[in-house]
């Protein structure tokens, strides 16, 4: 199963194998702090869609399906993320002030659907 949650909020055993998911280090956390497998900048969506989207609710469709093509043509980026979540639970990390609309909510989606339809990466 893959969940996501706010890299503030304490961690938990149910949380499982712990992903950061976001392209810049979270505010106010100390890396040493942080307990997580791995920070997956790469999964993130680019600078330049992160600047374009800048949590604006209004663009949050577009964001939607510029990402799901970003994450589309890249593979590799997400692929590990995939395996853990055949594997056992998986926490995506985010920082994002918006609970329902960033980008750690749409990978999860994604990866759902890939895990459900048991589609290799």
């Amino acid at each position: 199963m893959v969940k996501v949650k706010r890299v503030y909020e304490p961690a938990e055993p149910s949380d499982g194998a712990r992903y950061l998911v976001e392209r810049l280090w979270p505010r106010g956390i100390k890396k040493e702090n942080l307990k997580m497998e791995a920070w997956l900048k790469d999964v993130a969506p680019s600078a330049e869609l992160r600047r374009w989207f800048s949590h604006d609710p209004q663009k949050w469709e577009e964001f939607q399906r510029r990402y799901r093509s970003e994450l589309t043509a890249e593979p590799s980026h997400w692929k590990a993320l995939l395996e853990a979540g055949r594997q056992g639970d998986v926490t995506l990390l985010y920082s994002a002030r918006d609970v329902e609309r960033n980008s750690a909510v749409l990978l999860q989606a994604f990866l759902a659907e890939k895990l459900a339809t048991h589609q290799p990466a």
